[in-house]
């Protein structure tokens, strides 16, 4: 009090510049000193959202003072906000096109939180035979291929998502009336909500670039390679687009001779419009993928659901891919190749560090922090509670 009050009584003899770097001296200082009830507040904070109670700021500063931060980011996640509000938000972008965080909860998002709540391996949200729904007791309306009706009750109703009881996880294959076998579901990317974003209309191309926008932190710009094979390029692009066949070799080929390949997994999947549902169809390749063959008759055909990684060469080799398999038949084994690669690790990492420090990973202490919490990640069972709490204890301080 005695500093700001002579900070306040001499501040009209003081140059502005004098002001302003006692104003940061201050700051600094309050930065620096900053306790372990502060620190476990501020953990709180971003990992919840609100204040902690004063029972649970009490508990959270104990452990940090005895050197257990990591303890007090999961006594933080125990608060039900934890699930509903931050996870939420979280996932809820990956889910559309817009990237927009104000979606509904969907069969997407709701299955990422389940993931995270039950500290499963979070590689399963893409190879996984699993959905996670309401229980009946807390919502009138079944689960559905066809609307989300299920979903929006569970969110309207505040559903307490950190009860085992109200919500949990059963496999996609087992629900009335599933479109997919267990040996196709690939985590979220064999949903509903997944479908209705990615696989309406199009050429399916749009599933696996947001794949790479979601769980590589890739979009296609960053991806382009013109140096690789355009052999599995499909007959709808255009090799001289305005009768330049230049942009196509500098440009075109650059995106498709990668996207081309891997978008093949879905080659036997749709989401109908008019039904609102996804839609399968093993050993039968959709419609999409043989449009405009007039375009370039010479394109590649697609036959069936075989992928194949051709980014395992070339710059985007950097991505981390790991096995010696470049290549199978349908989303599942697609998903698990991502999930194995070192960008998918990294990629989570850095979201979870911008949702809880609130800025980008920038610097090289940021950096260093990310690759070691990526290896936290993996070493620990692909468990994206522990590199919340990593995060949350990497950021207390500032």
């Amino acid at each position: 009090m005695k500093s700001c009050y002579l900070l306040k009584r001499n501040i009209g003899k003081k140059t502005r510049f004098q002001v302003i770097l006692i104003v940061v001296f201050f700051s600094f200082h309050s930065t620096l000193s900053a306790g372990p009830r502060e620190q476990a507040k501020k953990i709180h904070d971003r990992i919840v959202g609100v204040p902690p109670s004063a029972a649970i700021l009490e508990s959270m500063a104990a452990k940090i003072t005895q050197g257990d931060a990591l303890s007090a980011a999961y006594e933080a996640m125990d608060n039900k906000l934890f699930y509903s509000v931050t996870l939420k938000n979280f996932a809820t972008p990956w889910t559309n096109e817009a990237q927009s965080v104000f979606d509904e909860l969907n069969d997407y998002s709701a299955t990422v939180i389940g993931v995270v709540r039950d500290d499963l391996p979070f590689t399963h949200i893409l190879t996984e035979d699993l959905v996670y729904i309401g229980s009946a007791d807390q919502v009138s309306v079944a689960y559905s291929h066809t609307e989300n009706t299920h979903y929006q009750e569970l969110e309207n109703k505040q559903v307490d998502l950190s009860d085992p009881l109200n919500f949990f996880g059963v496999p996609q294959s087992s629900m009335l009336d599933s479109q997919v076998l267990p040996g196709d579901t690939a985590g979220v990317l064999t949903l509903r909500a997944f479908a209705k974003a990615f696989l309406s209309g199009g050429t399916n191309r749009l599933a696996w670039r947001f794949i790479g926008i979601n769980h590589l932190c890739s979009d296609m710009e960053s991806l382009i390679d013109i140096t690789l094979t355009p052999d599995r390029i499909r007959q709808d692009v255009s090799r001289s687009p305005g009768g330049d066949s230049s942009i196509f070799l500098n440009s075109c080929v650059g995106c498709h001779n990668g996207m081309d390949p891997m978008s093949q997994a879905f080659a036997y999947f749709n989401y109908d419009e008019e039904l609102g549902q996804l839609v399968h169809t093993p050993g039968q390749v959709q419609d999409k993928y043989l449009i405009n063959s007039n375009t370039f008759p010479q394109g590649f055909v697609t036959q069936d659901n075989r992928w194949n990684n051709y980014w395992r060469n070339g710059k985007n080799a950097a991505l981390g891919w790991r096995g010696e398999i470049s290549g199978g038949f349908g989303v599942k084994t697609l998903g698990q190749e991502v999930a194995a690669s070192r960008k998918f690790s990294q990629c989570h990492v850095e979201q979870v560090f911008e949702k809880i420090c609130i800025r980008k990973p920038v610097s090289i202490l940021d950096r260093q922090e990310v690759e070691r919490v990526a290896s936290v990640f993996e070493t620990n069972n692909y468990s994206l509670k522990r590199v919340f709490a990593e995060v949350a204890s990497y950021c207390m301080s500032e």
